[in-house]
């Protein structure tokens, strides 16, 4: 085909499309002129430009024209309804130059001492040199720039549109820019109420809307980034079903941006899939503002009110995420695997489930409302996402991808890099062989204490005022769970009370009856204080060894086995030698007594958490203690 044949094809079919979506029952006189002449003759465009013409043009501005243009011209000498803003693009006639007509040249002008980028440079110059290709339209100038040349000649294309975001949008050729106004005019035009003129079905319409099913039976084998382009393209004609399944593939690879699932919120079917995912994404930034859900098809009452019991459920933290048959008893003893931090084994549970996971209706992909369940989201990354989506579903046939690699480092060595909440920069922790983590309030938890419902280590520490009832007690708000087979945990995000050698009782001495306990305190150097380590071991209700690392000489006391005698890690009190130290000191525990902590839990997840018994002794007779309190008050 040559290329005047391709943009006769595209031109004709662009035509007649246009002309079959006319609502015939429009007067001829709130047509806008030219358009009445367009419908009779089923052509937007006018008669081909001569190559005289052409020529002459050419003289004119001095320039030879860019290929996709002067090809253009050849077919149609111009052209009405470009998009759905420009209503008459010039031909040989109506082409002049800019020369800054709009104005704006100054407020993209580029000062050499702001170092800008040669994109910014050249839009600077743009505005001044341009071609102006358009005639008439609604506030929108198309400009041809000769000085923003490809290697096969062709000029790119800027249109800017005052109340359109800048700055303007560039298009690499002219047939670029075309293309792209053929994609907008469909999609404005898909997007108009029902109703309103004749339905808008033709040929590319039907082969978009079977591409988007196309995408869908992908999707469901797997094979989602071949199905992402099919979407792409059926979006971008404003196809209507293809946002509604790309945002589900988007959200599920780790995209939150304009991610609103089309119109499928609107339908009972998927609203309590897709309403919990938009939610969480607003209370996430938006806590204090009321959540307003916006249904493009209009909201029922019952859909208004399954929007604010969702609201409610995510607020107060009771939402849980539920499917039917073999994938919904997966997903519940998923959540019951995360919420003692075994994120890796509930993610193992969720995965070999999902070839058994059934879509609610026939626009639903995957599980997308995982994502927004207050325990299993956040095990769902970007990588996992996208095991996910690679995964065959719904009677789907395919081949399964390689598993994602763990998250959970193993042993202990990881605490010494910190969190990013910096919430781990100092720490304490019990490990308890032998016992579940619900057991744990029985063994470490203080008078009447019992598991909170899990929450996050955030909602942990900025909710935390302090133990109300403490005088003398230093009683640690610990988040529990399984340290490795056989042990559970209980670990305290920067120890609210100060360790004191001849103060401090481990609470692993009591939890020890019968079994084992391992108690650790790390705070790193600061400033002129040194940094503390202390491991004590227990076995059956007596301390079998400690030692305490703050400064020298090291505390010891009973006999420390030599794979964790401290000389072996602590040499320097440098704040980065230290942290290598801890790191050291850290793996040799976790290597000795098989153990590990729950990294993706404790610093993105949710566990439960429990207030311990004491970790400090009472009060002698004649010694003194003060206690402070502080009181938020309002004047």
């Amino acid at each position: 085909m040559t290329e005047i044949d391709d943009w006769r094809s595209l031109l004709v079919r662009w035509s007649q499309e246009w002309a079959d979506a006319q609502d015939p029952d429009v007067p001829a006189e709130e047509r806008r002129a030219g358009d009445e002449e367009a419908l009779r003759t089923r052509w937007l465009g006018f008669p081909p430009a001569s190559e005289e013409r052409i020529l002459a043009l050419e003289e004119r501005l001095g320039h030879r024209l860019p290929p996709s243009y002067r090809t253009f011209l050849a077919v149609s000498d111009g052209w009405r309804h470009a998009g759905g803003f420009v209503w008459l693009l010039g031909g040989t006639d109506g082409v002049r130059w800019h020369q800054d007509a709009s104005g704006l040249a100054e407020f993209y002008g580029t000062d050499p001492e702001d170092d800008p980028t040669p994109e910014d440079t050249l839009l600077a110059g743009m505005w001044h040199r341009a071609l102006q290709l358009d005639v008439e339209s609604d506030a929108v100038y198309v400009l041809l720039d000769p000085g923003d040349v490809d290697g096969d000649g062709e000029w790119a294309v800027y249109c800017y549109a005052s109340w359109r975001a800048s700055p303007p949008e560039r298009y690499g050729s002219f047939r670029a820019f075309m293309d792209a106004m053929y994609r907008e005019w469909h999609r404005l035009r898909a997007h108009e109420p029902a109703g309103e003129g004749p339905e808008f079905t033709n040929a590319t319409t039907r082969a978009l809307d079977a591409s988007v099913e196309t995408a869908r039976l992908e999707a469901l084998a797997g094979r989602y980034e071949q199905a992402e382009a099919l979407l792409a393209e059926a979006i971008a004609f404003g196809r209507p079903r293809a946002a509604g399944l790309r945002d589900q593939i988007r959200r599920l690879l780790g995209q939150t941006h304009m991610v609103s699932f089309g119109l499928l919120p609107d339908d009972p079917r998927y609203a309590w899939e897709l309403l919990p995912v938009l939610a969480a994404e607003h209370l996430r930034f938006h806590r204090g503002t009321p959540w307003q859900p916006h249904f493009r098809g209009g909201a029922s009452a019952s859909l208004q009110e399954t929007a604010g019991e969702v609201e409610r459920q995510l607020r107060e933290d009771v939402f849980r995420y539920s499917a039917e048959g073999a994938f919904g008893r997966a997903v519940e003893q998923a959540r019951e695997q995360a919420r003692w931090g075994d994120t890796d084994a509930a993610w193992h549970t969720l995965r070999a489930a999902l070839p058994e996971w059934r879509p609610l209706g026939p626009d639903h992909l995957a599980p997308v409302g995982l994502v927004a369940d207050p325990l299993l989201g956040p095990l769902i990354g970007p990588e996992r996402g996208r095991e996910l989506l690679a995964t065959p579903r719904a009677g789907h046939r395919g081949e399964a991808p390689a598993p994602a690699a763990d998250l959970d480092p193993p042993g202990l060595a990881w605490l010494s890099e910190g969190d990013p909440n910096g919430f781990l920069e100092s720490y304490r922790f019990v490990l308890v062989e032998g016992v579940e983590p619900a057991e744990l309030p029985g063994l470490i938890g203080a008078d009447g204490a019992a598991l909170s419902e899990p929450m996050t280590m955030w909602q942990s520490r900025t909710g935390f005022r302090g133990d109300p009832d403490a005088t003398w007690e230093d009683r640690a708000l610990t988040s529990v769970g399984r340290a490795g087979p056989g042990w559970s945990f209980a670990l305290e995000p920067r120890p609210g009370g100060g360790f004191h050698e001849e103060r401090f009782v481990s609470p692993g001495v009591a939890a020890s009856a019968n079994t084992r306990a391992v108690t650790v305190w790390s705070e790193p150097p600061l400033g002129r204080r040194p940094g503390l380590f202390h491991l004590s071991v227990a076995r059956d209700g007596a301390e079998l060894y400690a030692f305490t690392v703050r400064g020298t000489p090291v505390a010891r006391r009973g006999d420390v086995p030599e794979v964790l005698d401290p000389d072996r890690f602590f040499e320097d009190d440098d704040a980065d030698a230290w942290r290598a130290a801890e790191g050291r000191a850290l793996e040799a525990i976790a290597t000795e007594f098989g153990v590990r902590l729950p990294r993706l839990a404790l610093t993105r997840g949710r566990l439960h958490t429990l207030r311990t018994r004491p970790w400090n002794r009472p009060p002698r007779p004649g010694e003194r203690y003060a206690t402070l309190r502080w009181v938020r008050t309002r004047p």
